[in-house]
């Protein structure tokens, strides 16, 4: 430090032992609250700011009256902390909806699309030609639950439509309906077939197996749904062998 910048500093210093101590206090001054930028108050207010606001302006405490101690202020102040964080997980939790819905109430929906779907009975469609087989359940709306083929399960070409093929399709059908729950709220169902394809007995002799032990007892009626030609073009001519 140079010798000018030293005296400087001893002079200031000397000048400010001597002033009295309440014009040091004077000069000083208070944080003033323009000094706030204007992007605080586009924000919400903190937690301290709520508790401010909440709790009421206490008097100031006369000689008659102590101060309160800072162990019961600092008591209050946390027990309304937490009911504050108490209130906003209550809230947060009401509006939020209820997490991990099993697959099998999503499937069957809510109580009152059941109110909706009708007196009639639940279906099982089969349709069965000599290249697939096609299984679909319905609801009593007609809404379909599953539908599937033989193609769905892997078989692929000409094996679609083979006696095997239409046979695990029912299995399967049946075990997923099982797996889901239906077979509880399958009160009346009515068996439709259609074609007369080897998944015609293939779907019969599984619904009289084992495997269709839990709906079997609830077949009302067996109907068959095989269109008949009736007017229309007339068909190719018949191929002729031999």
């Amino acid at each position: 430090m140079s010798r000018s910048s030293s005296r400087l500093l001893a002079t200031t210093s000397t000048q400010l032992s001597s002033l009295p101590l309440r014009t040091l206090r004077q000069t000083t001054r208070p944080f003033s609250q323009t000094c706030r930028r204007n992007v605080d108050s586009d924000h919400p207010p903190s937690l301290l700011d709520q508790l401010q606001r909440s709790q009421p302006q206490q008097a100031k405490p006369t000689a008659a009256q102590p101060p309160l101690s800072s162990t019961n202020s600092g008591g209050g102040a946390m027990a309304e902390i937490q009911r504050i964080l108490a209130t906003g997980a209550i809230q947060s939790a009401r509006n939020q909806p209820t997490p991990n819905a099993s697959a099998s109430e999503e499937i069957l929906g809510s109580s009152n699309s059941k109110s909706e779907w009708g007196a009639e009975p639940f279906h099982f469609h089969i349709y069965a030609h000599k290249h697939n087989a096609h299984i679909t359940v319905t609801k009593p709306n007609r809404g379909a639950i599953l539908s599937l083929s033989a193609g769905n399960i892997g078989f692929k070409k000409a094996k679609r439509g083979s006696y095997d093929a239409a046979y695990q399709l029912c299995a399967y059908v049946l075990d997923k309906l099982n797996q889901w729950g239906w077979h509880r709220e399958i009160t009346t169902l009515e068996v439709v077939l259609r074609g007369f394809g080897p998944g015609r007995e293939a779907a019969t002799k599984v619904l009289l197996g084992a495997e269709g032990r839990l709906l079997r007892d609830k077949i009302s009626k067996v109907s068959d749904a095989t269109r008949i030609k009736f007017g229309g073009t007339r068909s190719p001519k018949p191929r002729r062998l031999g």
